[in-house]
């Protein structure tokens, strides 16, 4: 009896210091909503991702109930490859768009919507993100931000590209936690993405394309714990980052002179670097992505320079940049693109699995390897300045 009574003690103890390192992973990692911000509307519909239509229209009656159903417009937005977007306007007000956005099958796998609305918020909070007007059962509702999203020559253009370091050194700027000394995400969410990671296909015909063109498990879990390892160790800072700046995420009002980024189902604490390393992979596109379009050398000082006046700008240090700042962002940069060629990969790897969108996404993910264990060599020899 003594003995169970220990037992129950010990299994307790450890329980308890489970749930407390739980919590504090939580406070570290998760971004927190100021308080006073407005509560989230939730409407309880569900919307079918295979007929918007209807179910858009039900929830337009409780947004919009002075407009007439019978004149309302849509435009299906085509562009995404996670979620359907349908956008809902009046023709003779076409400026008041409501935007609903339908969640993809399974993507609650790799996307946390609590995290998702709380950026939001914050962002919202900042004058970064648009109004989010409700949550529904299966997507949410929100407010149309007007300009033009960008494509691939966009975001080489010495203007536009100007105003997305700015814009990108304002979000990093946010403080968004608790108190606490953020810690990034990124290795807990590719971890649980190589954990969901497909290795058997339905038809034939990918499971032959998996086991031929991806590499294995094992090597993938070596290259992952490379990375963190090594990574981990450059000093990037850990802020609010988008994570997910792909050129169509980027709207540029040309008459109001700014960029706004839009989706932030990624947006979490991450590491500086990644978020920029990122963006630069997605200078290749997306839907037949080039990689030979990554920003050179000289194109990549130019942004990181901007980059760093504005973001010690934002956090009230001096603006006067150092040849070493520079250098060593420049480093800490490229060699984080490598994290995100993997993270979008196993990304790909588990919309390939479940995704009902018409997108290749086992011939992406193939590409974000392959691109990775290209490039590996080159960037490992960059180091840091002393």
């Amino acid at each position: 009896m003594i003995f169970l009574c220990r037992k129950f003690q010990r299994f307790h103890r450890r329980s308890r210091r489970l749930a407390l390192q739980v919590r504090l992973y939580r406070m570290e990692t998760q971004i927190h909503v100021p308080l006073g911000s407005p509560v989230i509307r939730k409407i309880p519909i569900f919307v079918d991702e295979h007929n918007v239509t209807p179910g858009a229209m039900k929830l337009i009656q409780q947004l919009r109930p002075a407009w007439d159903i019978s004149n309302v417009k849509t435009k299906y937005f085509t562009d995404g490859t996670t979620n359907k977007l349908v956008g809902c306007y009046l023709e003779d007000s076409p400026e008041d768009v409501v935007l609903v956005r339908v969640y993809g099958n399974k993507t609650e796998l790799i996307v946390d919507r609590d995290n998702e609305l709380k950026s939001f918020q914050v962002l919202h909070a900042n004058g970064c993100a648009p109004h989010l007007y409700c949550t529904f059962q299966n997507g949410i509702c929100y407010e149309f931000i007007h300009g033009e999203a960008l494509g691939t020559e966009d975001v080489r253009d010495p203007t536009i590209l100007r105003l997305i370091a700015k814009e990108m050194a304002r979000i990093h700027a946010i403080h968004a936690h608790n108190g606490c000394i953020p810690k990034p995400d990124l290795w807990i969410k590719m971890r649980k993405y190589f954990s969901l990671v497909a290795t058997e296909f339905t038809d034939q015909a990918s499971n032959t394309r998996i086991q031929q063109e991806v590499p294995s498990k094992a090597v993938l879990e070596q290259e992952m714990a490379w990375m963190k390892e090594h990574l981990s160790s450059l000093g990037s800072p850990v802020v609010l980052c988008h994570n997910d700046l792909l050129c169509k995420n980027i709207i540029h009002n040309s008459k109001e002179g700014h960029v706004r980024f839009i989706d932030y189902e990624y947006s979490s604490y991450n590491y500086q670097a990644f978020d920029i390393g990122n963006h630069f992979n997605e200078f290749a596109g997306m839907t037949e992505p080039d990689y030979l379009l990554y920003p050179d050398r000289e194109m990549q000082m130019d942004w990181l320079r901007v980059y760093l006046q504005a973001y010690k700008k934002f956090t009230k240090k001096t603006e006067e940049v150092s040849q070493q700042e520079l250098e060593t962002l420049y480093v800490q940069v490229n060699k984080f693109a490598l994290a995100s060629h993997f993270f979008w990969g196993f990304w790909a790897l588990i919309q390939a699995k479940y995704s009902t969108i018409d997108f290749d996404f086992l011939g992406y993910a193939v590409l974000r390897f392959n691109t990775y264990f290209e490039t590996k060599p080159a960037v490992m020899a960059l180091q840091i300045p002393e």
